[in-house]
């Protein structure tokens, strides 16, 4: 949407998380616009955290039905979220809203009993150690092998929307959400001692294979779900279930990307 469209959502469902903080905002706003269900919206505005709106878009993926998304932060860092304010209505403010597309990664993970599991991921999909001893992982992008063995606690890809989350936290590195681009990011990496990650093109296919997996047993982590016990995962970016956020003018998940680098 350019500046001065409006949107025109006439049909909006209400979800908030189980908190107090999101359930009493939630009865403030019960009287400020004739709600309807999800499955009767045109659109959802989501009250609660960046946790609870990544439960609210998988919910929407996973019943195949998938709606613009406006959140209002009443959780604690609120990234996917705009500021709630109790004297503002969001049927006014959701009108001037600016829509922001979010494609998902979709993982496809075999474990080590050849059971096949298909997973998407919004933020990012990670690979971690399940015991004491030291993964080992072989990295391949587009079927080409770039790490013959990775010796780390895990890897992660994370997708622009998510490079500010367990990302971040592994020093990986903060993309833009229209840079088209993922980050790939080891976790406490040993060997390769130098490697630090790549930012790879989002058209790419990025795999991991698990090397001594009865020893080194490793788990796969889709946003919140989590398969055990993998011997491969295959990631790539699935467009035809593009998500799409609303963020209020000025507060646009880019903004927020470009704030987080000036951090310090």
């Amino acid at each position: 949407m350019t500046s001065g469209e409006t949107n025109h959502y006439r049909k909006l469902a209400l979800r908030a998380s189980p908190s107090e903080r999101a359930q009493q905002a939630a009865e403030e706003l019960t009287d400020r616009a004739d709600w309807v269900s999800m499955e009767e919206a045109d659109a959802v505005v989501v009250l609660g955290g960046d946790g609870f709106m990544l439960h609210i878009l998988h919910q929407m993926l996973h019943e195949n039905r998938v709606i613009p998304a406006y959140g209002l932060n009443l959780g604690t860092v609120g990234f996917l979220m705009n500021r709630y304010h109790s004297s503002r209505s969001p049927v006014q403010k959701i009108s001037r809203a600016r829509s922001i597309a979010v494609a998902p990664l979709l993982m496809t993970a075999v474990t080590q009993s050849g059971e096949e599991h298909q997973f998407f991921a919004i933020n990012e999909v990670s690979l971690l150690r399940e015991t004491r001893q030291t993964a080992k992982i072989e990295v391949l992008v587009n079927g080409k092998p770039r790490i013959a063995e990775l010796a780390c606690d895990g890897v992660l890809l994370a997708t622009p929307a998510g490079s500010t989350a367990y990302n971040l936290s592994a020093n990986g590195p903060i993309l833009p959400l229209d840079s088209k681009m993922l980050a790939l990011t080891p976790i406490s990496p040993f060997r390769p001692r130098r490697w630090r990650g790549a930012i790879l093109p989002d058209r790419s296919k990025v795999s991991f294979r698990i090397r001594e997996p009865e020893k080194r047993p490793v788990a796969a982590v889709a946003d919140q779900r989590e398969i055990r016990d993998i011997a491969e995962v295959h990631l790539e970016i699935c467009r035809d279930r593009a998500l799409t956020l609303l963020f209020d003018p000025g507060h646009s998940l880019d903004e927020r990307i470009v704030t987080e680098q000036f951090i310090v």
